[in-house]
């Protein structure tokens, strides 16, 4: 059962208008949090997240904090999720047409669960060669509801046999994956692309810095050609990569399931 505007509702009453930014032009936010035993992980730093986004783009708060994890509490235990998935999408909400925003918006907040958690296992990765990230745009450093250069790099993924894509940006240097931010360990030492080569903040990126004392660095496609081990991370997995454009990587399965065991994820 989805929290809509206020309101916990069965799915198919829950509906969004036609003319609402967030369908018609993309414009909000999401987030996405894990939910262990019960409850949502890590919160407090996704409602920070949105605040900031939602600061970026003008989107004024509908609800405050608590009442947005009043809510979350409540559509776990309505769906019953112990180990899941909370959808937290904030929309500028309903405007005439037009992209200029209006001038008092109201917006649209829907709360979705799902039980379950994605794969942990091992990813093939290939690099994207159709799209990129604007590492110049503010939109690389927030959770904008759009996510089509994602999209067009995942289904080119796909296409070439992958899991997913590292994202270069537009000087050629790697930004993140189409889902997730990367970690290279090279030369002994992990490394992160920073967020001024359009990698998203990542909750658990920021987690993962911490735990592996990784340094933030830019990065080139030789970097990670060179690498001992790469590393997958967003807020529902930690995963290693397996193979980079067809050659195998054998290490970081192991730390990736200690950083996994560490945060209480499976496997």
């Amino acid at each position: 059962m989805p929290w809509l505007n206020g309101q916990l509702l069965a799915a198919e009453a829950a509906r969004i208008d036609p003319a609402d930014r967030g369908f018609t032009l993309g414009d909000g936010l999401f987030e996405t949090i894990l939910v262990r035993d019960g409850a949502a992980v890590w919160l407090d730093r996704h409602l920070a997240r949105l605040a900031g986004g939602s600061a970026v783009l003008g989107i004024p708060a509908r609800f405050d904090d608590a009442t947005l994890a009043e809510a979350c509490a409540t559509v776990i235990a309505a769906e019953g999720i112990a180990a899941g998935v909370l959808r937290l999408t904030v929309s500028r909400g309903v405007g005439p047409r037009g992209v200029l925003p209006p001038a008092t918006p109201s917006p649209t907040v829907l709360i979705a669960g799902h039980a379950g958690l994605p794969p942990q296992g091992p990813v093939a990765l290939v690099v994207a060669r159709g799209t990129c990230r604007n590492q110049a745009s503010p939109l690389s450093r927030v959770k904008s509801l759009n996510y089509l250069d994602a999209v067009l790099a995942r289904r080119e993924a796909a296409e070439r046999g992958a899991d997913d894509a590292v994202m270069l940006n537009t000087a050629g240097r790697v930004a993140e994956t189409t889902i997730a931010n990367l970690f290279a360990r090279i030369d002994g030492a992990w490394v992160t692309p920073p967020l001024t080569e359009g990698a998203l903040p990542g909750i658990m990126r920021a987690e993962i810095v911490t735990r592996l004392g990784a340094a933030e660095r830019p990065l080139t496609v030789e970097d990670l050609r060179r690498a001992e081990a790469l590393l997958l991370t967003n807020a529902l997995s930690i995963r290693a990569v397996a193979r980079l454009e067809g050659a195998a990587l054998t290490a970081g399965q192991e730390t990736a399931a200690g950083l996994r065991r560490e945060l209480g994820l499976p496997g």
